[in-house]
């Protein structure tokens, strides 16, 4: 079951959402000081310096529309993002976004001066890729086209537009290519988990349904009985070592791929070991 929503918004969405406002609001407000973004902007020329930069850099905003964009990004794809991954492992994916667009910004420097980049762009745009990646063809409405369009293509569009931004090295103040190092890691992390869950379907294979699908009956001593032992285990319903480790494997794979993703023998799987849990033992 993923996260609750309260108004439309997952837990971590709606603090990030809270976050980002309250700092930006502080910003502008009660510490206007330039030393204040010195502290903590991400400066490539001083970023080892200042370690810390590398995520506090994602939650200060250059003005109104810089802000605007982001969170209405954040908005409109994290919270379904949230409720597929998790909420730990979405916000680390958040976070661990957000230092890929900072260390993107690093060959920057080799072609224009950079001497500060904020702002969420690359965090919430690996969101919208997440997004993209889980549900591809949903659909999206962009203003100001009439019709929505699939969501790969939207996303699709954002970062090939940021992709030839930087080629060109467009001086818009803009750093493109933070915004497409949150882009990468995005996808890094998307087909490294894609990668992990195919591995455990093809180890799960290996194994035969009858094994993991229904645990083994017990042994029969020398004396015709079933050991005390083994009467404990079966009569408790509980899954034997096997299917432990069976379950643990479908369910990294929901995590990182969804319930869909699930084979028929896997679905089998969940729906014995829930009757099985469910069933109460006999005296």
């Amino acid at each position: 079951m993923g996260p609750q929503r309260m108004y439309g918004l997952t837990p971590w969405v709606r603090r990030l959402l809270v976050a980002n406002l309250l700092v930006f609001l502080i910003q502008n407000t009660l510490l206007t000081s330039a030393s204040f973004a010195d502290a903590f902007a991400f400066a490539p020329a001083h970023a080892w310096e200042r370690p810390w930069t590398f995520v506090t850099y994602m939650f200060l905003h250059a003005g109104i529309p810089h802000i605007l964009f982001n969170m209405l990004v954040l908005f409109i794809f994290g919270s379904s993002v949230e409720e597929r991954m998790g909420g730990r492992t979405f916000f680390l994916f958040y976070i661990l976004c957000g230092i890929g667009g900072a260390v993107a910004s690093f060959p920057l420097t080799q072609a224009v001066v950079v001497t500060q980049i904020i702002g969420a762009s690359g965090a919430v745009l690996g969101v919208a890729v997440a997004f993209a990646w889980y549900w591809p063809e949903h659909p999206v409405f962009f203003f100001p086209l009439p019709d929505p369009i699939p969501a790969k293509w939207l996303i699709t569009f954002l970062v090939a537009f940021d992709l030839v931004l930087a080629l060109i090295g467009a001086s818009d103040g803009i750093a493109h290519l933070a915004h497409l190092g949150g882009v990468g890691t995005a996808l890094l992390y998307l087909k490294g988990q894609h990668w992990r869950a195919t591995r455990g379907e093809r180890e799960g294979q290996q194994l035969s349904e009858s094994s993991v699908l229904v645990s083994q009956p017990p042994r029969v001593s020398r004396g015709g009985g079933v050991p005390h032992s083994a009467q404990r285990t079966k009569s408790r319903g509980e899954p034997d070592a096997r299917a432990n480790a069976e379950i643990d494997r479908v369910l990294d794979k929901i995590i990182a791929t969804g319930v869909e993703s699930l084979t028929p023998a896997e679905r089998k799987f969940l729906t014995e070991i829930s009757r099985r849990l469910r069933t109460p033992p006999k005296a």
